[in-house]
């Protein structure tokens, strides 16, 4: 069975066709105890795969795989792989996700689920960076006077990735992440594959579909990228869309003076907000106190059921700060998490985020970074905005990617779905609207909604109705959008 790859835009080292050895891998496949999947179905194996697909011949990885079969062989429909968050499977939970899928869905019964940790992550050949010290005090509303600073240290990042990143660290990318997608299809003798993809599997699902629409069956799509955005586009449309849920929320909580005492309308509510932060930093240790309520703030207005607790602690912290009762406002304000750059490793930790976020390209001009960062700081400072304007390791990226990224495109295959909410905080809902069309997929919206990764990791029922159907049956919606609710607002009366 062969595994060819198409060509774009001329790169300078041609991608081949995997070596003959390699296609005729076969799986040891070795039963691992799992509660989570009892009966001795959970298996896990390994294959090679290139390091760069230009040499077929040339130094190899491994790849970790995990699968379930179908308990209901005269149904089965083939494999389904999927692939959640990262870029890099969330921190190497890629291995992971059959089980999951097969905990809180019915798709077990007629497909082989089979997950794998994508190159650089997991068990699969690692790729790492230095941990590179921070020389700035974490701070969501930073000064000017430390942006220099920043961009320093994003520098060190980059020059960490770089020595500990080896030769692997220019062929960490989404186009290689889906020949390593279509070689685990090859090496299993399927001649398709379906796919479910969330967050950063939702680029890696609509690349695999350009790249090999012939050899892609039913696909999903929850929580999608932009497919015309470059990532540092992406990044800042994070900042975007923790504002307009603030905004939202806002809203809401004007209409309930009494019950928060924020004030009456939105713009009196982000006033209240506003002067929480200011009196949080004028405590000792304020920075950091201010930081974690920034975040908050972001992390609880994407989370309608819990609007309710964002009103009542922007009062108590108000009162807390007011009083100067530091301890208080850090009681209120603990647990709070920042920025999760990677998984530890002694002295080094994954840097599969940093490497494929280099596959596009970033401005140079440090001016670009210290507007944004200007206008973040002062209009988007909650959800940790102001980085998504900063300089990143990109910036100072110390590669040229072997190829372009992909041009998004369909070319042919069926038609299938993709989910998305229209608040959610890290894939905007403009992303999944175009990737929905571009695809000629049917988009089921979550509306009034922070979440993200919807079906089958969100607990939302409809949803989940909606997509079993259609990998089941292959029954799509009617229409070319579907509404969904999301989960309810708080009961708290209006006046």
């Amino acid at each position: 069975m062969t595994c060819e790859t198409e060509i774009v835009d001329s790169p300078v080292a041609v991608p081949q066709p995997p070596a003959p050895d390699l296609l005729a891998q076969r799986p040891a496949w070795t039963v691992v105890e799992s509660a989570d999947v009892p009966g001795g179905r959970l298996e896990h194996a390994t294959i090679e795969a290139p390091l760069d697909y230009a040499r077929p011949d040339g130094p190899r990885i491994t790849l970790a795989l995990s699968r379930i079969r179908a308990t209901a062989p005269a149904r089965r429909r083939g494999i389904l792989l999927s692939l959640n968050g990262g870029p890099g499977g969330d921190n190497g939970t890629g291995r992971g996700l059959p089980a999951r899928l097969a905990a809180a869905t019915p798709l077990g019964e007629v497909y082989d689920l089979i997950g794998f940790d994508p190159r650089g992550t997991g068990e699969s050949t690692r790729l790492e960076g230095e941990d590179s010290p921070m020389t700035v005090p974490f701070d969501s509303r930073p000064p000017d006077s430390v942006f220099e600073a920043l961009a320093h240290d994003m520098r060190e990042r980059e020059q960490g990735c770089l020595r500990a990143g080896g030769e692997l660290r220019p062929h960490v990318s989404t186009r290689n992440n889906a020949r390593d997608m279509d070689l685990v299809r090859a090496v299993l003798g399927e001649e398709r594959l379906t796919f479910v993809g969330w967050a950063y599997g939702t680029l890696l699902g609509a690349v695999y579909g350009t790249m090999f629409g012939d050899r892609l069956d039913r696909s999903v799509l929850d929580s999608s990228v932009h497919p015309d955005w470059d990532w540092r586009a992406q990044f800042r449309s994070q900042a975007e869309a923790s504002r307009e849920n603030v905004d939202a929320w806002a809203r809401w909580a004007g209409e309930r003076p009494s019950a928060f005492r924020l004030g009456t309308g939105a713009d009196a509510v982000i006033g209240s907000v506003e002067r929480a932060a200011a009196a949080l930093a004028a405590l000792p240790d304020g920075i950091a106190l201010r930081t974690s309520f920034d975040t908050l703030v972001g992390t609880l207005g994407a989370d309608r059921a819990r609007w309710d607790r964002l009103g009542h602690l922007v009062a108590e912290l108000t009162d807390a700060a007011g009083s100067g009762d530091t301890a208080k406002a850090g009681e209120l304000l603990s647990g709070q998490s920042v920025w999760r750059p990677g998984r530890p490793a002694g002295t080094r930790r994954e840097a599969v985020l940093e490497a494929v976020t280099c596959e596009t390209d970033w401005p140079a001009d440090p001016e670009e970074y210290h507007a944004g960062m200007r206008d973040f700081r002062d209009r988007c400072p909650y959800g940790l905005g102001v980085m998504r304007a900063q300089p990143w390791v990109g910036t100072f990226r110390t590669f040229t990617p072997p190829e372009p990224a992909t041009r998004i495109r369909h070319t042919g295959y069926p038609a299938g779905l993709v989910v998305q909410a229209d608040g959610d905080p890290l894939d905007h809902h403009e992303g999944g609207r175009v990737m929905a069309r571009r695809l000629g997929h049917r988009l089921i919206r979550v509306t009034d909604s922070g979440a993200h990764e919807v079906y089958a990791l969100g607990g939302n029922s409809a949803v989940d109705e909606h997509v079993n159907r259609y990998l089941l049956d292959g029954t799509l919606p009617a229409d070319s959008e579907t509404l969904v609710p999301g989960a309810a607002r708080p009961a708290v009366p209006a006046g």
